[in-house]
């Protein structure tokens, strides 16, 4: 077994591993895309909270050339994604990154926030409190988008779901390599029911929270700000 385990420096890229790792993962990033049309406008922020490689950032601003002002961040911990961000941002005059914790970024005139599958690394305190961070830094009527892996609420739904995830895996993943995986993100990965995450999101002052796409565990949420709320 290797050290602790880092998507960052998989073999095959990051891009891929996550395609591969998750059924119709391609489907929820491009719909996260899409969706971005109905919120994006000039003269506002577009915040990705662990965008990685940046992929979907460069994709919203392609996406979205009618607010060629809007200005796109990217939030990413990991040291070993930062390497091709100075071209980026030599690339795209409206895109800057953010190396370091999410929870020393501050979020302001957002119209559109996304999370794809960070959340559950972090503690359960401070993934709350930066819900509640985000909703403070979205314009009326703005949108977080995130996606997380959650857990049932029923133990038999829990199994069937898991090793249903495990046989899809094994297509791809030796048994040594998914089990190994498994081990390492056991002290890193805390993911809640889709009950807590709404109950989270409308807490903050979410007006309306709703799934919008799910595979085997994992699930992507939509949570609006109302449109009279400062």
């Amino acid at each position: 077994m290797t050290g602790q385990f880092t998507f960052a420096t998989r073999e095959e890229g990051f891009d891929t591993h996550i395609d591969t790792s998750i059924r119709g993962y391609s489907d929820l990033w491009q719909d996260v895309v899409d969706i971005s049309q109905y919120f994006v406008e000039n003269d506002t922020s577009v915040v990705d909270i662990g965008c990685s490689t940046g992929k979907m950032l460069k994709s919203m601003i392609n996406q979205n050339t009618f607010a060629p002002n809007a200005i796109y961040t990217g939030l990413e911990i990991e040291p070993e994604f930062w390497g091709p961000y100075d071209q980026d941002e030599k690339d795209f005059d409206n895109l800057t990154y953010h190396k370091g914790d999410a929870n020393g970024y501050y979020f302001d005139n957002c119209s559109y926030v996304t999370s794809i599958f960070t959340l559950q690394f972090m503690p359960y305190h401070d993934r709350m409190h930066l819900i509640s961070r985000v909703f403070n830094g979205l314009n009326p009527g703005g949108a977080f988008v995130f996606a997380e892996k959650t857990m049932p609420e029923n133990v038999r739904i829990h199994e069937i779901r898991t090793f249903t995830y495990y046989d899809y895996k094994r297509r791809t993943f030796t048994t040594d390599d998914i089990m190994d995986k498994e081990h390492q993100l056991r002290h890193m990965t805390k993911p809640n029911t889709r009950g807590e995450l709404i109950k989270v999101c409308l807490d903050a002052g979410f007006q309306a929270v709703d799934t919008f796409w799910q595979n085997h565990a994992f699930t992507g949420f939509i949570a609006l700000k109302g449109t009279t709320q400062k």
